[in-house]
């Protein structure tokens, strides 16, 4: 059974990186796997997305209308992309910068403040690793394994010293107490 993700956010946020240590994890996890990003010519500061598909077959194309994770950093991806979630779909949004929710029935909300948090382990660009915590314990993984090996393979070799950070927002982002609203 397929299931389709999209991460959003605003250039700089780390949105792409996310999605390519997600797909990688699922990739280690022997899952087909299809990862697209997708970006305005701005680059920092505008609109960033990437979507991913995995399955235990081959996977279809992105672009799907039925989206059943969206991992929304900022106000307008949130906006943007709430309208393509399926009926059980669920929502992990950065409620340090989303505040106008529009509920649709039938969708899982889970608000965490993604960036309030990565700003406390003293780098506001961990708000995207904190993230994948929270998914990670959405997806019901046993443990951040998966993801802490696709870190490891996907930071350039300049950025390797910041893989412990990196490893403390996972492990906090999974074990933030959070409540679906």
């Amino acid at each position: 059974m397929e299931k389709n993700f999209i991460i959003a956010g605003f250039g700089g946020q780390g949105v792409l990186l996310a999605g390519e240590v997600l797909a990688n994890a699922f990739m280690f996890a022997n899952k087909f796997v299809t990862w697209y990003p997708s970006y305005g010519a701005e680059m920092r500061g505008g609109t960033v997305n990437c979507e991913i598909v995995v399955g235990d077959e081959e996977v279809s194309a992105v672009n799907k209308k039925d989206l059943d994770f969206l991992v929304a950093l900022n106000q307008l991806s949130f906006d943007k992309f709430l309208p393509k979630l399926k009926k059980g779909a669920t929502v992990i949004a950065n409620s340090t910068l989303i505040k106008k929710i529009k509920p649709i029935e039938g969708i899982t909300y889970i608000f965490a403040p993604l960036s309030e948090l990565a700003t406390g382990l003293g780098n506001v660009k961990m708000a995207n690793i904190l993230s994948l915590g929270v998914l990670a314990k959405q997806l019901g993984f046993e443990s951040l394994e998966l993801l802490e090996k696709a870190l490891d393979t996907v930071l350039p070799k300049h950025r390797k010293h910041l893989l412990p950070l990196n490893f403390k927002a996972l492990k906090l982002g999974y074990e933030y107490d959070l409540l679906p609203v």
